[in-house]
């Protein structure tokens, strides 16, 4: 997908309603310090749009992003923040479970772990909450520059074992520094939400099959 437009449209904290929006949805999970600020402007071109901290859990509404004005990017809250209470933890687990139940446009949940280590506990609760909510997560393994070429089967494999993923589940390795990644990840969007456009001559081949049918 070619970035012509990117806005913050709407923000939604604990006590606010969730909009019905009129275009699809692809929404992001993944806990407090797995660079998903990073990946989302990464996604978007744009620098600092989706707020990054030093400080994890800086992340705590849900984000739409209007992309294009034809789709939205919706950045849900991080978890697994140890510095927040319980009480909090369980306020951004309604809102996400809400937003899961609630929302008519969302087509995919995509869940970032790093790439680094084995999916924490955190992340395949996570990952088999959203499976019980109705959707097959893809995975984005982010800081794919932190570890060296030769690691990466290896640890995709660590990472599709220790989440026990379903058979063909999607990963996509992604760095927030070279943007490796980043086109896959917007191809498999565009695939899924019908946006990627045909080769420019399919339409000519088309109408040309079509006239030699006619003469025939």
């Amino acid at each position: 997908m070619v970035i012509k437009s990117v806005s913050l449209e709407t923000v939604c904290g604990v006590t606010s309603r969730l909009p019905e929006t009129d275009k699809p949805e692809v929404a992001f999970a993944g806990k407090s310090n797995v660079g998903k600020s990073s990946l989302i402007n990464g996604l978007m071109n744009r620098k600092s749009l989706a707020r990054t901290s030093a400080q994890p859990g800086k992340t705590q509404t849900i984000n739409y992003y209007n992309i294009n004005d034809c789709m939205y990017l919706v950045d849900l809250p991080g978890y697994g923040y140890a510095k927040v209470t319980l009480k909090e933890k369980e306020k951004w687990g309604q809102m996400t479970e809400n937003y899961l139940h609630t929302s008519k446009q969302l087509r995919a949940v995509f869940l970032l772990v790093d790439i680094r280590h084995e999916p924490s506990a955190n992340d395949r609760q996570m990952y088999e909450w959203i499976v019980y909510q109705g959707y097959d997560p893809i995975i984005i393994a982010t800081k794919l520059d932190k570890i060296k070429r030769s690691q990466v089967q290896k640890q995709v494999k660590l990472i599709r074992e220790g989440l026990q993923v379903k058979p063909n589940t999607k990963i996509f390795p992604y760095s927030a520094q070279t943007k490796q990644g980043r086109e896959e990840i917007w191809n498999f969007v565009d695939q899924l939400l019908g946006f990627a456009e045909r080769p420019a001559d399919s339409g000519r081949l088309e109408e040309e099959g079509s006239l030699e049918m006619e003469k025939s």
